[in-house]
């Protein structure tokens, strides 16, 4: 059951904004931290994790980095960092099991798409949406079951700062 846990790491591992400077575009409303309402994860109460915190920051020179932490139901904290240029290039996922790639790309101001890939074998594809007020986040997740199934959930978050 831990392993469903891992592609919130991942895809939540990548973000995109502009700088915040006088003159300039505001930053992304993803930009922040966000926490997901486990209450309404897809998935039984006891294999919920206790927390996930995902945060995106702007590190200077056009770079975004994530922070995505995990607590799960045994309190075990895991961690996913990735540091990135937002262009929807490949870039390296540390820490997390699910995969060790994403591609991230920001269509329009409030919305994020990134693709997930372990060992080069394409994983799930994640669309992240914030609602216009700025305090909610949706993340649509696409993935397939066994036998090549599309399937898709949906998970909410809610901005932590």
């Amino acid at each position: 059951m831990v392993k469903i846990f891992y592609p919130i790491l991942l895809a939540a591992a990548t973000v995109y904004g502009a700088p915040a400077v006088a003159g300039a575009p505001s930053p992304s409303p993803l930009i922040g931290s966000w926490a997901v309402d486990t209450a309404r994860l897809t998935m039984p109460p006891e294999a919920r994790p206790k927390s996930v915190t995902i945060t995106y920051d702007d590190v200077g020179g056009g770079k975004w980095r994530t922070n995505v932490e995990v607590v799960l139901p045994d309190g075990k904290k895991v961690q996913a960092i990735s540091t990135y240029v937002p262009d929807g290039s490949a870039t390296p996922v540390e820490g997390n099991l699910e995969a060790d790639v994403v591609a991230t790309r920001l269509p329009e101001p409030g919305v994020m798409v990134t693709a997930l890939a372990l060992g080069g074998v394409p994983g799930s594809m994640r669309t992240y949406t914030v609602a216009a007020d700025g305090k909610t986040m949706t993340e649509t997740v696409v993935y397939f079951k066994s036998g090549g199934v599309p399937a898709m959930r949906t998970n909410h978050f809610n901005r932590v700062r």
